[in-house]
């Protein structure tokens, strides 16, 4: 069967009129006719039951016209695959961040990006750095974007930009009336973190060496994400490290909450995209490189080059 046969048998089974059928298919109503009359005689059934008032698809008809109009769907699915070939910036793309990344990055990137690939939707995962790269190496990810460095056989890596740390404090607690704190400061206190297998957990921790002493996790609490370390530092269940873009985004209220930078050297992360070498849209790339260094993150540091 022809992908124009299988035209036919849809425009049918949906308008129940040979003519209006006919019209949608922009051909003669015994055009119509006679090839849905030779395709019933290939396959040795009858598709449709015609009676001079009326058309409608039999049991059979019904079945074959549903897979029919999957069929066409692929086929047109197949003219948007060859497309992307020809403009790599139509398509979806598949794009991996990491928890700490993905609420403050995203808000900014997304309207970025529009304006630079308007036809290129992002099909987003959120999720740890190990699972993220696995899912790039078995090509379910087209790109992930991931705090550095990131060092896998195959994958090539692109730093976007850099951004500090700083210390989210209880209104009242005594090192909020200094500017900025040290990270020793930081360690003598009850620190909240991340859970294990968070990549930021580990970059907290060596950003405070006294941390990886013995007893120097002693009192620290967890919690599951920013957001959630957040509301418990407000409680007043302790301090915690926090990237400054996620301090930049959460609403103010310094009743609750008060954030103060680091002393010099200031921790920070590089963050940046990992992608396959054998990835066939490299444009692309370039593309989402540009939309973030548009609209960083709050806080976020161009690289010095």
């Amino acid at each position: 069967m022809t992908l124009t046969e299988l035209r036919y048998i849809v425009s049918l089974a949906r308008e129940r009129h040979f003519g209006r059928a006919a019209e949608k298919c922009h051909v003669s109503q015994p055009t119509l006719s006679v090839a849905l009359k030779k395709v019933e005689s290939r396959l040795g059934v009858t598709l449709f039951e015609r009676t001079p008032a009326d058309v409608h698809p039999t049991p059979i008809g019904e079945k074959i016209a549903l897979q029919a109009e999957r069929v066409l769907q692929e086929a047109e699915r197949l003219k948007d695959i060859a497309g992307q070939g020809k403009d790599p910036l139509i398509g979806p793309l598949r794009v991996g961040v990491i928890y700490t990344i993905a609420p403050y990055l995203l808000p900014r990137l997304i309207p970025a990006l529009h304006v630079h690939a308007p036809r290129m939707p992002l099909f987003l995962s959120e999720n740890f750095t190990v699972n993220l790269g696995e899912q790039l190496r078995r090509g379910e990810l087209d790109v992930i974007i991931i705090a550095l460095p990131f060092e896998e056989p195959g994958i090539v890596v692109r730093p976007l930009y850099d951004e500090p740390f700083c210390v989210a404090l209880p209104n009242g607690h005594p090192l909020a009336a200094n500017k900025t704190i040290s990270s020793a400061q930081v360690a003598a206190e009850n620190l909240l973190l991340l859970g294990k297998g968070n990549c930021f957990r580990d970059q907290v921790i060596e950003a405070c060496p006294k941390l990886s002493q013995p007893g120097g996790m002693e009192g620290a609490l967890e919690g599951s994400s920013l957001e959630t370390v957040r509301h418990m530092v407000a409680s007043g269940a302790g301090i915690s490290v926090v990237p400054i873009s996620a301090a930049k985004s959460w609403p103010l209220s310094p009743d609750l909450l008060q954030i103060r930078r680091f002393s010099a050297p200031q921790p920070m992360r590089r963050v940046g995209l990992a992608w396959r070498v054998t990835f066939p849209r490299p444009q692309v790339i370039d593309v989402l490189h540009a939309a973030i260094e548009d609209s960083p993150p709050f806080g976020a540091l161009k690289i010095r080059r």
